[in-house]
């Protein structure tokens, strides 16, 4: 048996846990009894069995809503890549181009040394983004006998549908393994697919890292969940750290915001270490395995500079540095544990803050700058007007929650029940930190015991951490809430089907017997389920019978244009989210795209966007032409932008950074002045000979808005198009709503 040993004793939350698991599960005669092993055989073969039917059932769920939003099968090619909107797009492009890739190596070599995803420049796609899972798929489609049968969007999207599959069975897993009943996690996998618009959007949104990722995310928390099991057999324990491992590793690799969930988790582990709630030793294997596993990740991306300046790494060597230090920690009353709380606190931080300085310095890393200013804004630490952050926080997905999100929960009961067991579980890990910084959870004779303290299992505690800690962030920032959302669904299911959160409750109420604990935990599980099913059932039914085609014409005539009037070699500026679009459907190369965690790009995209700016069509000229520009597409959608508030459009953005008045009526700061030139975007539509000395018109095109619903959940597609052909054309875009005139100029 493995315990965390004190000079004072063992805690009693161990030794309780011990006695009440023999005595629960023991014979007087030492034996366990061959009915309960057949019992537990037998509901472990049915409760595997309903995992993997419910995960497969889920992935078949979202491959059909999806099938039935576009006809996906029924479409162009074309069609189907455009409904693969901004980033989505970029992402899917690398994989298609693998494909179209002569063999393995070149095409492994053309991303290593790319020239067409920013103009005038060659860059290594595989340590600037996250394209691992592009290059595996792709790979994997070469070598395996399917192509004849299997399109390879098809091979693409399934495995992401796939992916849903082992998503929701470690939800459920994780859940299992925490209430000790199969009952929890067919419970929060229901919730998850019925709670399906706030726990992913895979439907709408493939190839988004996230979607890649988060799938190892929940396998990671099952596999930590059962890891701080007590008892653990050695073979059991090291299979277990293998698939943390495995998990943490495919985790990085596949998402670019790796880092900051690892610190989220390292906190996690942080926290619960310092209040004694966690064995050390397994802590201090978790903190390991997150360091390796970054840096393997680290040098599969080519020692991607992000990696090695983030502060997980510097966060969790800084932890293992202190505790080398600091080897008492566990020791004395009270007050001398919260000084010494304190002072480890303080160390960590402090060595965090020198070591991650000591590698930027070092490395000269400024890619992250950006999301430090966005963060020191968005909590009130001073005003900014720094593009880049300002472009984040009046962006929607970076915004607070919405409310209505806890409305949509509350409907299918979730965050009723998730705050009904929330409660409960805190007070009682409270309780638990006290008596163990206290050292009043000493051994005590062993009838007086649940008289004397409440007992709190590891996983719990780690789960219920993680839930607060991704709470937080998903409230101050949207985009982060599925991070939240599907945990909420194993959280809430595990406590309404956990024997000891009822059994704090009906011990507060002086009603606690095992038989009441037993029947409830059963009956309310059982009861939440049907009342769901009747409620929810028909329409899931209804969803489904619902067909919608993806009809956006327009778009596909743009693209068209671009392919059969311009070269291969056209290099292309506009917005970035358009942009992805043009490299996928048309493989041209782009002056910036959506990838927007590098530094130089940043800088090169605020100066592609002056085409909204108040600045002369000389300068715009000049700028373009630096990178290589050979067609710019401006929008209407952004020229004359209403989706924004005054002060959030990005021609506002632009105008603030430039240090000019913005438009419209509303309040200016005192130091910002009229610009002496007009709105470009506005301008070069009149023709005036000062434009026509740059760009000439050399097509008309019409583009309206996307026909179909589902797409109104993407970015607006009736934008303002613009081509400019730095060298020879630009196009522009007329219109608010229907048809939107597109007019090609080109440059003279």
């Amino acid at each position: 048996m493995t315990t965390i040993r004190q000079r004072k004793g063992i805690k009693v939350t161990e030794v309780a846990e011990d006695h009440l698991s023999q005595k629960k599960n023991v014979k007087s005669d030492g034996r366990v009894p061959s009915g309960g092993k057949l019992w537990k055989r037998f509901s472990f073969i049915v409760g595997g069995i309903v995992a993997v039917s419910l995960g497969l059932l889920t992935s078949v769920y979202v491959a059909t809503l999806h099938e039935n939003d576009l006809w996906f099968s029924n479409i162009k090619e074309v069609e189907r890549e455009i409904s693969f909107r901004t980033e989505c797009g970029l992402y899917y492009s690398y994989y298609k181009q693998m494909l179209q890739a002569p063999s393995i190596l070149q095409g492994l070599h053309d991303l290593i040394h790319d020239n067409k995803t920013e103009s005038l420049r060659t860059i290594n796609i595989l340590e600037r983004m996250n394209v691992y899972q592009e290059v595996f798929l792709s790979i994997l489609y070469k070598i395996l006998p399917i192509q004849q049968y299997l399109e390879p969007v098809y091979f693409y999207i399934y495995t992401l549908f796939g992916l849903q599959a082992v998503y929701v069975i470690a939800l459920y897993i994780t859940s299992w393994l925490l209430s000790g009943t199969w009952l929890s996690g067919l419970l929060a996998a229901f919730w998850y697919i019925i709670n399906r618009i706030d726990t992913t959007r895979v439907e709408f949104t493939i190839p988004l890292r996230e979607n890649w990722a988060l799938p190892f995310f929940a396998v990671q928390i099952a596999a930590i969940t059962y890891l701080l099991r007590p008892h653990l057999r050695p073979l059991h324990e090291r299979l277990t750290l293998l698939v943390v491992f495995l998990s943490t590793f495919l985790f990085s690799l596949t998402w670019q915001f790796n880092q900051f969930m690892m610190l989220i988790q390292a906190l996690v582990l942080f926290i619960l270490d310092s209040l004694d709630m966690l064995p050390t030793a397994k802590v201090m294997m978790l903190y390991i395995i997150q360091v390796t596993g970054l840096l393997l990740v680290c040098i599969l991306q080519f020692f991607n500079s992000m990696i090695l300046g983030s502060l997980a790494i510097s966060f969790n060597v800084s932890v293992l540095l202190a505790r080398t230090i600091q080897r008492n920690l566990k020791t004395g009353g009270l007050l001398n544990r919260l000084g010494k709380l304190f002072l480890h606190v303080l160390l960590v931080l402090c060595l965090t803050l020198l070591v991650n300085n000591f590698i930027k310095k070092i490395l000269n890393l400024e890619s992250d700058e950006h999301i430090f200013k966005f963060l020191k804004a968005k909590f009130g630490f001073g005003s900014t007007r720094d593009f880049d952050a300002n472009l984040y926080l009046c962006e929607e997905a970076f915004g607070l929650l919405p409310l209505n999100t806890f409305s949509r929960l509350s409907d299918t009961f979730l965050f009723y029940a998730y705050i009904f067991v929330l409660f409960p579980i805190m007070i009682t890990a409270a309780v638990v930190a006290f008596q163990n910084l206290s050292g009043s959870a000493n051994v005590q004779p062993i009838d007086k015991m649940e008289k004397c303290t409440i007992a709190l299992k590891p996983g719990a505690a780690y789960n219920l951490i993680h839930t607060v800690l991704f709470g937080c962030l998903a409230l101050s920032t949207m985009r982060m809430k599925y991070l939240w959302t599907s945990h909420m669904c194993v959280f809430a299911s595990f406590g309404l089907c956990s024997t000891e959160v009822w059994g704090f409750i009906l011990k507060s109420v002086h009603l606690n017997t095992p038989q009441r604990i037993c029947v409830i935990k059963y009956l309310v599980p059982i009861a939440t389920l049907l009342y769901l099913s009747h409620k929810f059932w028909p329409g899931m039914m209804d969803e489904l019978s619902e067909l919608r085609e993806f009809y956006d014409p327009d778009t596909v005539e743009l693209m068209n244009w671009i392919k059969s009037n311009t070269p291969k070699t056209a290099a292309f500026a506009g917005s970035m989210q358009l942009l992805a679009g043009v490299k996928l459907c048309t493989g041209r190369i782009l002056t910036n795209h959506p990838h927007y965690e590098d530094k130089s790009l940043r800088e090169r995209t605020k100066q592609v966007y002056q085409i909204y700016a108040k600045r002369s069509p000389e300068e715009v000229y000049r700028t373009l032409r630096s990178f290589g520009t050979d067609y710019a597409i401006l929008e209407d959608s952004i020229c004359y932008e209403r989706r924004h508030s005054r002060g959030c459009r990005l021609r506002d953005l632009l105008d603030i950074a430039n240090g000019h008045i913005m438009d419209g009526v509303g309040d200016n700061e005192p130091d910002l002045k009229p610009s002496a030139y007009p709105r470009f975007c506005e301008e070069i539509k009149k023709n005036l000979p000062a434009y026509t000395l740059y760009f000439t018109r050399v097509a008309k095109l019409f583009v309206g808005e996307p026909a179909v619903s589902v797409l109104e959940r993407y970015a607006p597609v009736c934008s303002t198009f613009l081509h400019w052909q730095l060298r020879k054309a630009y196009g522009l875009c007329h219109g608010r709503k229907g048809n939107v005139q597109m007019k090609i100029h080109t440059l003279t």
